[in-house]
């Protein structure tokens, strides 16, 4: 039996521990189902994963610009910018015809996606590319004559790996930007195709707005990849995108079924905590703090106001104790 191909990387306790919460979080999002799957809600989230994931490739569109563009109205920027919005619209669009692990469909996605935005879009690279934040190359992708070769093993590793599809995902993810298998492209291809493997797993993962997550951590999501570069493993990768879809996941909860918790703190860090917490009562304060996105001071000044209004407990010491929701 001929040797298949087998990315590096370790199924870590921290990575466990995050699929076991997105799923919990995943259950409690599906409870509120008709409205978290409404069509405007669904054309909204599609819109801000649209408008974030192109934002991170310089796309200077405000989400107000993208909704008017995708909406046929009259948009002043530049025309390469208005013309990803509506290439990337129209991939999105395209996933439920895609299939994962097919070379054809990737080729596809990526035509659609870089429709005239540069020559021979949805052709494997024939030139050698280094990636620059700046001046300074941060990685230099495998040369040409070897991408053909590594795209078909990881899509061939794709088609039979057992490994849970949260963790699949997030390992395709990093490995697809190491190869960087097209000339431009490759950081919003990346993120289309874990979408759409997300969704293949679960069908309401196909409109849950990741992106959004990443564009506020955007240099952690490099400093990610990096770490993943340097360690020649994908750990560090699958873990930041697992804690990115954590709070991704609970923001659709919160969004999805604002009764969890007050309308007033619906969305804020307050309302972070509360549902971070019903699905982790182990969660740390630096995990809350990564998780909301803001210092582990705020998280701190949050957690003693939810305390004082009764709405949240400790049960035992600071380390070793959990949180309890009142």
């Amino acid at each position: 039996m001929p040797h298949r191909y087998q990315p590096p990387f370790q199924i870590s306790t921290t990575a466990l521990n995050l699929v076991a919460q997105i799923s919990e979080l995943l259950g409690r999002w599906s409870v509120s189902a008709d409205a978290a799957l409404a069509p405007q809600l669904r054309r909204d989230n599609r819109i801000r994963t649209i408008q974030a994931s192109l934002a991170i490739e310089n796309n200077s569109l405000s989400l107000e610009q993208v909704t008017a563009v995708l909406d046929g109205k009259r948009v002043l920027g530049q025309p390469r910018e208005i013309q990803e919005v509506r290439n990337a619209f129209v991939a999105y669009e395209h996933m439920t015809d895609w299939q994962p692990d097919s070379r054809n469909d990737l080729l596809s996605a990526h035509g659609l996606l870089m429709a005239g935005l540069m020559d021979a879009p949805g052709r494997i690279r024939r030139g050698d590319v280094g990636i620059y934040r700046g001046d300074k190359l941060v990685h230099m992708a495998p040369p040409a004559s070897r991408v053909g070769t590594l795209v078909d093993q990881l899509l061939g590793w794709l088609d039979s790996t057992d490994s849970h599809p949260l963790i699949a995902s997030c390992v395709f993810h990093y490995e697809f930007e190491f190869i960087h298998p097209f000339a431009d492209g490759n950081g919003r291809m990346g993120r289309l195709w874990q979408t759409l493997m997300l969704g293949r797993w679960q069908p309401m993962l196909a409109y849950l707005p990741v992106e959004t997550v990443i564009r506020s951590q955007q240099q952690d999501y490099y400093a990610a990849l990096a770490a993943s570069d340097k360690a020649s493993d994908a750990t560090p990768f699958v873990e930041f995108m697992l804690r990115t879809l954590h709070a991704a996941m609970t923001e659709a909860v919160l969004t999805g079924a604002p009764d969890l918790v007050s309308g007033k703190m619906s969305g804020k860090v307050s309302g972070k905590i509360l549902i971070a917490v019903r699905s982790n009562p182990d969660i740390t304060i630096p995990e809350l703090a990564e998780l909301a996105g803001v210092s582990s001071r705020t998280i701190e000044r949050n957690l003693q106001k939810l305390q004082g209004e009764g709405l949240l407990r400790r049960v035992g010491p600071a380390k070793g104790g959990h949180w309890e929701l009142c």
